[in-house]
């Protein structure tokens, strides 16, 4: 695999992350909007989302965020 290669696929990899995070928050703002924050599925996102939010948090720490992500 080349350098260019390996980038795209990493830059693929975290497009694919920062939309998972992405989904989980909507799926859970929409059950919250039902009053379902104690069901299991809830809680089964709280911790995907915080799982992915680690993986994003090392990405900026390395510098590696690109622009526009917050």
């Amino acid at each position: 695999m080349t350098d260019q290669e390996e980038l795209k696929a990493y830059r693929a990899m975290q497009a694919a992350v920062q939309a998972e995070y992405d989904s989980a928050a909507d799926k859970m703002a929409t059950l919250k909007a039902q009053g379902k924050e104690k069901t299991a599925t809830y809680r089964q996102l709280f911790a995907r989302k915080l799982q992915l939010s680690e993986l994003l948090s090392w990405y900026k720490i390395y510098g590696l965020a690109q622009k526009g992500d917050a």
